[in-house]
């Protein structure tokens, strides 16, 4: 005859005193019989007999040089400082410390300060090909702040190097997708576009990229002969233009102002008079006075030119 029993099972890890990672699994049957089994583990993480003994030893110097130990254990980082810990190689946990006074433990403990505040730095003139075939020469300037010290010290070798070569690449990368003309006009647009590229790279860095900004565009000789040349000859169109325009609404308002002096005479000699009082306030030595065509108008009459009889010449 057959019996069935329903089972449940447990399972579990958790940490001993003893550095090891004890694992359970139990087994549980409802007519009463349970058995279990016990696994231990090595914890990767925890410290085994040297560094035990390596620690003990320097709490052994910390205690017998006391209190001149003390000069050595003590640490002070600044507001803007962290410290990162390294005991025998491995991370100290509790992440970095500061600002303020920490412990270190002499021989065992090594310490590395980050500084948290912005740092700026140029980046070197780089000779970049635009999309139209230009050559120029472009530099920029960085600013970039460590907001992750761990990952600073632990995920790159030298955060500060390793920033300065990937603007340069990245200024190189965004400025060849890029013509003459939008490298010119657009530099706000290519700093924004530089800054999201570097912010992504670096941020497993623990580096936060704050701002860039592309300080000057350097073109080769020739070239800037010819856009200054086009920007002359545009200025001088421009300017005949306007001054044709001005020539125009001129000679209409003659038009008007001779329109009104032909229906009153008086106002072209209350002109005259003006014009007058205009030369004397300068100081002239010489005023040139408009002859009054009305004087001539007698001789430029058709019969003038033969009301003269002349005397018959004697025989």
């Amino acid at each position: 005859m057959r019996t069935y029993c329903a089972l449940q099972m447990e399972f579990g890890c958790y940490d001993k005193d003893s550095g090891e990672v004890e694992c359970y699994v139990e087994i549980h049957c409802d007519t009463g019989t349970s058995c279990a089994f016990t696994i231990q583990m090595p914890n990767p993480e925890a410290a085994g007999c040297v560094e035990r003994f390596a620690t003990f030893m320097s709490l052994l110097l910390v205690i017998i040089t006391f209190p001149f130990s003390l000069f050595e254990c003590f640490k002070v980082v600044q507001e803007f400082e962290r410290a990162v810990i390294f005991r025998l190689g491995r991370l100290r946990k509790g992440g970095a410390r500061g600002p303020g006074l920490f412990f270190v433990l002499p021989c065992i403990d090594t310490y590395r300060k980050v500084d948290l505040r912005t740092v700026s730095f140029d980046v070197p003139p780089q000779e970049v090909l635009t999309r139209d075939s230009v050559t120029v020469a472009v530099d920029a300037v960085v600013y970039y702040r460590i907001k992750e010290p761990l990952n600073a010290v632990v995920r790159v070798a030298d955060y500060s190097a390793s920033t300065r070569l990937l603007a340069a690449t990245t200024l190189r990368n965004v400025l060849g997708m890029r013509d003459l003309a939008q490298l010119l006009s657009d530099r706000e647009a290519i700093s924004h576009m530089m800054q999201a590229n570097l912010d992504e790279a670096t941020d497993p860095w623990g580096v936060e990229v704050e701002r860039v900004e592309i300080k000057d565009v350097r073109l080769p000789v020739q070239l800037q002969r010819a856009m200054a040349a086009e920007a002359e000859a545009d200025r001088e169109a421009r300017a005949k233009i306007i001054a044709a325009e001005g020539e125009i609404k001129a000679s209409r308002a003659l038009k008007e102002a001779s329109l009104v002096m032909v229906d009153n005479p008086m106002a072209l000699q209350l002109r005259y008079l003006q014009s007058l009082n205009t030369i004397s306030a300068e100081k002239n030595s010489t005023i040139i006075f408009p002859f009054p065509m009305d004087f001539l108008r007698s001789f430029m009459s058709p019969g003038a030119g033969t009301s003269i009889t002349h005397s018959p010449l004697p025989v």
